[in-house]
């Protein structure tokens, strides 16, 4: 048996004693849920189907008789649940979702989630024995401790008080199941994160047809620094699984074994298991603090009540804990104390509440405020190689004047399918604009992300607004307001026609979820054009496309003629010079003064060991620790930076962008793709998390790439961001879609060898592509995971803003499309200086002065580019 992500294709067993026989096989009518968020008082559940019931009514928490609990319970008959109801409590974890999207699968209906302090106890109470509205609960992992309260909310009353509910705790949650009965939670003797290990189990139901101990085939990915001290069990709490040895895999290890062994029995013979505790009642064979000994607690169970804990959040097979057997409901099954809801009704629900981004994008007319926006486009075939390539059709289209209010989404790197189509243009026509916002400073606005928006139209007219609800809110309000017909664009093969292109800066973070920020940018925070006209350039088949946007139908295309006149007259003269003066810039680029770290040798390192006690108290299993270089540039040409950047560390989704009012340029030569949604509706995020230096001979270069390939280190950094990836496309993906194709493979590039991921789902219909970004930005490589926690803690340790590092760059279509990279091997010009982020992901594995190198080597290629050109 091979360990796998796709969990989805696993059985699940039924396991008796975990069904609320008490409660409705229906939906609670007591919230709404869409979009993957949840708004107390509205739920909207999603079946199978992908058809949507939406009931409502206002929570009124009863007074609650101690006696009462479970008096009713019992006195019911066990009935077979068509599908289960789920409460699902986030601790506040990067992985809530991945639970999220199993339990939709197994239960036939998507679970409730709710933040562990989001709803108070009399309320939860209320739902459970009152209106009966789960069957069940789970408790997500979390940063953090059970000990604290402010980490684990409601859990322990639940865990304490609900006897009769069945309840399952997953790592966070299974060491409040020990904590909530008197067990002690300590240190484990070393941090596990993103890293495998066998597990050995005592045959309970929990683990139907699950294999257990060494060589079994049964292995899991665990995420801990804290464990429950055996020694501590109370008599209430039996311990049911347990690591088979103090080794850890790594992934590609984890490949030798294909199969479950023939000779595997679902029940482990009593005399084992009777050996096993009499071993852990004397202590001889238990993790304990301070003494790194053979096994440790991986699994528990109360002796009487249907609560379980499980310390480890892969081992998928364990949620069927939660599953009833029963089959998915069907539409005709489902009743709502007697209300049959419309079509008409949940569309006045959602217009009502704004909670639902209905796919209508194409739909509204112009009486309703819509713009209707008509495409026209000219195709040139293998034009691109016989005019120069796509330098040379950006420096004579788009070049002259310093290239002022320009963009190039260049993808300078398409070998290996890597990426296929290149984007570019200017200021265009009438309906260009530019968007610049700042974040607000805290004492302007009681709402943490409003900001100032700046809108710059085509005949130079500026305005100034603020928005109190932020710019992504802006954005998609502005995107939603497009119509079009789909028949415009068939016959591109690519997904962007015009629309917003710039960048979103990191501290957009307050947008998605986190507390604040420390830092201010001295960069806007985001800054967009809309591009009307533009350039692509299809390199694999080496054709040339032009595009023109308009508001409603014209038959006049001056932007049109007057391009394809200027692409038929190219000649590749152009190239060699443009060559020329960037090699007379070489040559007088040694006598420059070098660029100046954010922070030294020694406080990189000082930082690095912060990142590592953080992560031995459990407050998070990897923080993406960053830092920034500058340089003093003077007087500059931007554009000839870029193209020198480009030349020595060509990149798949490099980019140019310049905002010439705010002396602004950005050159980046970024390998990674942060998110993107097609016109199918398919996301897709290739993270990158381990790096390593190309080799100066064919055989070291073989030898590093390799020694990348088995690293156990860069293994579970990269492993652990996929995780958190999974979880933030399982906010917005249906239910079962979200998977993982392409699972830690190295890519090798100019400089470097890096090891990249693919994961990718299907959007829900409900959803739209700004949602989409929003439950995942910023990319979850540059924060390390649980994401909210570790970008709380970096943001404490970091001693100045990223700005529009770490954010992304990138395109969102009028057609609800987008595909946006991350911000990194970028050079930021702003004024007369250029700063470079770098960093790299601190795990419980890391080397303080290794990481140090790490962060040196990945700012080499931009830095070398800008002290070559200078």
């Amino acid at each position: 048996m091979s360990f796998t992500l796709c969990s989805s294709e696993l059985t699940y067993p039924c396991v008796e004693g975990l069904g609320n026989a008490k409660a409705n096989p229906a939906a609670s009518k007591s919230f709404i849920r869409t979009g993957g968020y949840i708004k107390k008082h509205h739920v909207q559940a999603s079946y199978p189907d992908a058809r949507k019931v939406v009931i409502s009514s206002h929570l009124v928490p009863g007074h609650l008789e101690g006696s009462f609990m479970g008096k009713k319970r019992q006195e019911e008959p066990r009935k077979k649940l068509e599908f289960v109801r789920t409460l699902l409590i986030d601790n506040y974890d990067s992985y809530t979702y991945n639970i999220y999207q199993e339990l939709s699968v197994i239960n036939g209906m998507p679970p409730i989630v709710v933040q562990n302090d989001e709803w108070t106890w009399k309320e939860i109470c209320h739902l459970l024995y009152e209106e009966g509205a789960f069957d069940n609960i789970v408790i997500s992992p979390g940063p953090g401790s059970p000990t604290c309260p402010e980490d684990i909310g409601v859990c322990l009353q639940l865990l304490q008080e609900c006897w009769d509910i069945p309840i399952l705790g997953v790592c966070l949650g299974h060491q409040a199941l020990g904590y909530a009965h008197g067990a002690q939670i300590i240190h484990a003797s070393e941090p596990i994160h993103g890293r495998l290990s066998e597990i050995e189990h005592n045959g309970c139901k929990l683990f139907a047809n699950i294999p257990s101990g060494r060589n079994s085939g049964f292995k899991v990915v665990r995420y801990h620094s804290l464990v429950v001290d055996p020694k501590s069990l109370p008599k209430e709490l039996v311990p049911i699984a347990w690591t088979s040895s103090d080794d850890t895999l790594s992934f590609l290890e984890t490949q030798k074994f294909d199969g479950i062994p023939d000779n595997y029995e679902s029940e482990i013979q009593q005399e084992n298991f009777d050996s096993i505790l009499a071993q852990f009642k004397n202590g001889s064979c238990w993790s304990s603090n301070g003494t790194k000994s053979r096994k440790v607690v991986m699994g528990i169970r109360h002796a009487t009540w249907p609560h379980y804990g499980v310390q480890v959040p892969h081992a998928s097979r364990l949620f069927g804990a939660v599953s009833t057997g029963g089959q998915p409901a069907k539409r005709a099954d489902i009743q709502f104390y007697g209300e049959a809801f419309s079509s008409k009704q949940l569309m006045q629900d959602a217009d009502e509440r704004n909670l639902s981004f209905l796919n209508m994008v194409n739909f509204l007319p112009p009486s309703m405020g819509a713009k209707f926006l008509k495409l026209k486009w000219r195709k040139f075939d293998h034009l691109a190689s016989e005019v120069g390539g796509a330098k040379t059709i950006f420096s004579e289209l788009f070049g002259k004047k310093k290239a002022e209010n320009t963009f190039w989404l260049d993808s300078s790197s398409t070998e290996k399918g890597r990426a296929r189509f290149s984007f570019m243009g200017g200021k265009g026509g009438s309906l260009w604009k530019q968007l610049t916002f700042r974040l607000s400073e805290e004492s302007d606005v009681a709402s943490k992300f409003g900001g100032h928006l700046l809108i710059e139209d085509a005949k130079g007219s500026t305005n100034k607004t603020f928005l109190e609800e932020g710019f992504l809110d802006y954005l998609n309000k502005e995107l939603l307001s497009l119509s079009h017909e789909e028949t415009d664009y068939e016959g591109l093969p690519f997904d962007f026609y015009g629309g917003f292109i710039g960048y979103l800066g990191y501290n957009l973070k307050v947008e998605c979820g986190a507390a604040c920020n420390s830092h201010k940018s001295t960069t806007p925070d985001a800054c967009f054009f809309f591009a009307d006209n533009l350039v692509v350039i299809d390199h694999h088949s080496d054709d040339v496309y032009i595009l023109s946007l308009h508001e409603g139908n014209t038959t006049k295309t001056p932007w049109l003629d007057d391009t394809e006149q200027k692409l038929v007259n190219l000649k590749a003269s152009v190239t060699r010079k443009l060559d020329e003066q960037s090699l007379q810039a070489v040559a007088s680029s040694l006598r420059k003064e070098g660029f100046h770290p954010e922070k030294s040798r020694k406080e990189y390192v000082k930082d690095v060991e912060k990142c590592l006690k953080y992560i031995k108290d459990g407050e998070s299993y990897e923080l993406c620790l960053t830092t920034q270089i500058r340089k003093s540039i003077g007087k500059v040409d931007p554009l000839r930076l870029y193209l020198h950047l480009r030349e020595k560390n060509p990149a798949p989704y490099a980019a140019w962008l310049n905002f010439s009012k705010q002396n602004l340029s950005i050159c980046s030569s970024s390998p990674e793709r942060f998110l993107r949604l097609d016109r199918n509706g398919i996301l897709e995020a290739k993270p990158i998390k381990g790096t390593i230096a190309r080799g100066a001979t064919l055989e070291e270069d073989e030898q590093l790439k390799l020694q990348l390939q088995y690293s156990e280190k860069d293994q579970a950094e990269n492993l652990m961001i996929v995780d958190l990836l999974r979880n933030d496309l399982g906010r917005v993906c249906e239910p079962g879609t979200v998977h993982v194709p392409h699972l830690m493979e190295v890519e090798s590039y100019a400089t470097v060898h890096t090891m990249v991921s693919t994961i990718r789902g299907q959007k829900q219909s409900n959803v739209s592509a700004v949602d989409c970004v929003k439950a995942a930005f910023p990319g979850g490589s540059m924060t390390g995971a649980p994401k909210l926690r570790s970008m709380e803690l970096l943001d404490s340790i970091e001693s100045c803003s990223r700005g529009i590092y770490s954010g992304s760059i990138g395109f969102f279509s009028y057609n609800q499309t987008f595909d946006l990279n991350i911000v990194i091997r970028t050079v930021v010009i702003h004024g007369n200086e250029a700063s470079i982020g770098a960093g790299g992901a601190i795990v419980a594995l890391s080397d303080p002065e290794q990481e140090y190198e790490e962060m040196i080597l990945k700012t080499r290629a931009p830095a070398n580019a800008v002290m070559e050109f200078q």
